[in-house]
């Protein structure tokens, strides 16, 4: 369960060094913008999301199983931190944050990281479309410019009242959301290497701020961003608050598990490489504790960025590290800044992140895949978009244990009355 950095620094040398260094930096410019959104989607002070990935960036890098994983907050928990902070408040959050840790720590220990692997593909595609659909919806009255008082967090009630307030739609808000949106696409295909999130919502939101338009952005919404890190601080916990926030809690540890194995293996694949399972899940746990002590969001291993990454030419976990402190100096001298960042460019990039989190590109593959695998898909889908992440998982996973039982043809108990 040794961190892959320790292996790594025995036969480091500059030309990595080169390497991680602009490959850091890179993922840091499409990292900024996407904490912030995230941050803002769940509910939370924007500058939360840059905490996350600066303290969960650094520590995942530092004592993660991956040589290339990127940490941070990411679009799977925008749905879980949303609803705990509606329904517990934001030190709620950070209770449940904290406890997530160390859940995550224990099942590292107990060598849980290999278990992962026997949660239904299904139900983990079912829970990740479905929180895509959460995410696209959320961000509608952003990108419309819409005027509500408060934007309902059920799905069932989100649509009608979005419907309500159509009649405020901003075309200001309209074209300059859509203009980002379209920027990022063709940043991507046109130069996949440039860091085509920043370049194209710093574009918008350039535009916006010259010509003075009436367009929501960060400083106008939330006032203005910090340029330095909180002081740590111990959340204050007590039984009945542990007890109320636990289910919470194994949620958020059971996301910030699932992810980032998941993205340990898109990079493993990538680079031929092997992370270690349990060294990860460790990391994760640490980087939720330290997160939780400057009242950040929970923190995971990110697939796109760590994907970018290795794109970049990152080698080895000093890359994630240079990340993170590239967003911390981006702090420190660039605040004010970001407080000019729209609003409606921030959601169109949000709509993309959830488009791909969606992985359209599999969607061909569920039609042909076993009706019990479309079965259980649709179910924790359903599920995770009408009642709650919490429910859609636990059926999830029962139902496909007991799909994975019957497709081994596990014979039924033979039950005798006891003699009594």
């Amino acid at each position: 369960m040794k961190p892959k950095i320790l292996t790594t620094l025995q036969t480091y040398s500059w030309s990595l060094f080169r390497a991680d260094l602009m490959a850091g930096i890179t993922v840091a410019m499409v990292a900024l913008p996407l904490s912030l959104a995230i941050a803002i989607a769940s509910g939370a002070d924007p500058a939360k999301g840059i905490v996350t990935a600066i303290v969960g960036g650094i520590l995942i890098s530092l004592i993660g199983g991956s040589r290339v994983q990127i940490g941070g907050p990411t679009g799977a928990f925008i749905v879980v931190v949303f609803s705990v902070i509606a329904e517990h408040g934001y030190d709620g959050l950070v209770i449940a944050t904290f406890m997530a840790g160390i859940i995550l720590i224990t099942a590292g220990l107990l060598k849980v990281g290999n278990l992962i692997s026997f949660v239904p593909e299904a139900v983990v595609n079912g829970f990740t479309i479905g929180i895509a659909v959460i995410i696209a919806t959320s961000q509608v009255k952003d990108l419309l410019g819409l005027s509500m008082t408060a934007l309902p967090a059920d799905f069932l009630e989100k649509l009608p009242a979005l419907w309500e307030a159509r009649s405020t739609l901003s075309l200001a808000a309209l074209a300059f959301g859509g203009a980002t949106m379209i920027l990022i696409v063709g940043l991507r295909r046109a130069a996949p290497r440039a860091p085509g999130l920043i370049l194209a919502v710093a574009a918008t939101s350039a535009v916006v701020a010259f010509m003075a338009l009436p367009v929501n952005t960060i400083e106008s919404q939330f006032g203005a961003l910090p340029s330095h890190l909180p002081m740590p601080s111990f959340p204050s916990l007590s039984m009945d608050r542990i007890l109320e926030l636990l289910p919470s809690a194994f949620v958020i540890a059971f996301l910030a598990g699932v992810e980032s194995l998941l993205s340990a293996m898109v990079a493993d694949k990538m680079t031929g490489g092997h992370h270690r399972p349990n060294a990860e899940v460790i990391a994760q746990g640490v980087a939720n504790v330290g997160s939780s002590l400057f009242g950040g969001l929970p923190a995971t291993g990110a697939i796109a960025r760590t994907a970018t990454n290795v794109r970049a030419g990152g080698k080895t976990p000093v890359a994630g590290i240079i990340h993170a402190l590239t967003i911390l100096i981006a702090m420190l001298v660039a605040a004010p800044l970001a407080g000019y960042l729209a609003m409606p460019a921030l959601a169109g990039l949000l709509i993309l992140t959830a488009w791909n989190m969606s992985e359209p590109h599999k969607w061909k593959g569920y039609l042909s895949a076993p009706r019990a695998d479309q079965f259980l898909l649709l179910l924790t889908l359903v599920l995770t978009v009408v009642a709650d992440l919490t429910i859609a998982i636990g059926v999830g996973v029962s139902v496909g244990l007991a799909i994975r039982l019957q497709r081994r043809n596990v014979p039924s108990a033979d039950w005798e009355t006891p003699e009594r």
